[in-house]
């Protein structure tokens, strides 16, 4: 995680020295060419405070999800940034340009809460009652509020969370084998 989020300040310097020509590459709204940038736009921030008031719950979180394995962080960080980057997408108005990490952020954020749920561990309970009274007040991140911070990518990311862990956590609820036949006299 500490490699990754390095990148992420990597890109920013690159961004910052281009003039912010990278920020072209972030999800362009309702423009059907604008839907690959769904998977680079997690990579990209309009500047140094958005991506520092970024870095620390992504690293925490990025890193609680990986301690769950390299496959489930690999699944729950695809289905936030797509859903994240979808939602963003489709409900942001046009013509707007929507950048950050914060969509994974969420996705991760609410994967790390709801797992617990379906897995049934006291761990991840636990765990998922610590991360929800430090950090459940950015849960109102996914209202629409502040001008300028996407609510839909946040929305989307939490949507994604949930699913990535409920596809990835579930268990089959267990069949009621049937009652065994008695045979013999009734009295």
């Amino acid at each position: 995680m500490a490699l990754l989020l390095a990148g992420l300040w990597v890109v920013e310097v690159l961004d910052q020295l281009s003039g912010n020509a990278l920020d072209a590459y972030g999800i362009r709204a309702r423009e059907v060419d604008g839907l690959p940038e769904i998977f680079t736009a997690p990579l990209l921030h309009a500047g140094w405070d958005h991506l520092a008031s970024n870095s620390v719950p992504f690293f925490a979180f990025g890193l609680l999800v990986l301690l769950g394995g390299v496959a489930r962080w690999v699944v729950s960080t695809l289905v936030s940034v797509v859903s994240s980057g979808l939602l963003a997408w489709l409900l942001t108005p046009a013509g707007t340009i929507v950048l950050g990490a914060s969509g994974v952020i969420f996705g991760w954020l609410t994967y790390l809460l709801v797992r617990g749920v379906w897995s049934r561990r006291p761990g991840q309970v636990a765990l998922a009652v610590v991360i929800l009274l430090v950090y459940g007040g950015l849960l109102w991140g996914v209202l629409p509020g502040a001008a300028g911070v996407s609510w839909q990518a946040h929305l989307g990311g939490a949507v994604g969370g949930v699913v990535a862990a409920w596809a990835l956590h579930r268990r089959d609820v267990p069949v009621r084998p049937p009652a065994p036949q008695v045979y013999g006299w009734r009295t």
